[in-house]
C-alpha cells in the first residue's frame, strides 16, 4: 500500500484562466508592480472573497490618495511611494488576512498579533468587514513609515 501524497501539487486547484489557488485558496499570481497585477490576484480570489477584495482595494483606494500597489509573495501589498508597504492581504479558507506593518502603533490595536514586533493583522470572515474601522486603520497606517520588503 501507498502513502498518500502530500506534495504541493495536491494542494493547488486550477481556476479558469490558468491561475492556480493555492492551499487555503490563495491565488498563486506572478510578481508585478501596478494595478494590474492586484486586479488578477482579487479577480481570482474565491467565493465570497473575491468581492472583499474588491471592497478592500477600493477603501484603500479611496482613503489613500497616490497609493503604489503591487503583488509580492501571492498578495497585494499597499503603500507609499518613497515611504514603503503599509498594507497587505491573503485567502485563508475561511477568512482573509489584513496584515498592517505597523500595525501595533495603531489605535486600537488590530485584534491579531503577531511574532513580529510592529506587525498586527485582522482576519475578515464573510460579512464580518467593519468599514469604519477598517479606513480608520488604513489612514492611520498610511502615515507612518512603511516596510520596505
Amino acid at each position: 500500500m501507498t502513502k498518500p501524497s502530500t506534495d504541493k501539487a495536491k494542494q493547488e486547484v486550477a481556476r479558469p484562466g490558468g491561475v492556480v489557488l493555492l492551499a487555503g485558496g490563495n491565488p498563486q499570481i506572478p510578481k508585478g508592480h501596478g494595478d494590474a497585477p492586484v486586479q488578477a490576484y482579487i479577480s481570482a480570489m474565491p467565493g465570497w472573497k473575491q468581492a472583499l477584495g474588491r471592497r478592500l482595494d477600493t477603501l484603500v483606494t479611496e482613503s489613500v490618495p497616490g497609493i503604489t500597489k503591487a503583488v509580492k509573495w501571492n498578495s497585494p501589498f499597499y503603500g507609499i511611494e518613497g515611504q514603503g508597504w503599509f498594507l497587505s492581504f491573503r485567502c485563508f479558507t475561511k477568512y482573509v488576512k489584513v496584515t498592517f506593518f505597523r500595525g501595533a502603533a495603531l489605535a486600537p490595536l488590530p485584534p491579531g498579533p503577531s511574532k513580529h514586533e510592529n506587525v498586527r493583522y485582522l482576519d475578515i470572515r464573510e460579512g464580518e468587514l467593519d468599514e469604519e474601522q477598517f479606513v480608520d486603520w488604513v489612514l492611520q497606517a498610511s502615515r507612518l513609515p512603511g516596510a520596505h520588503i
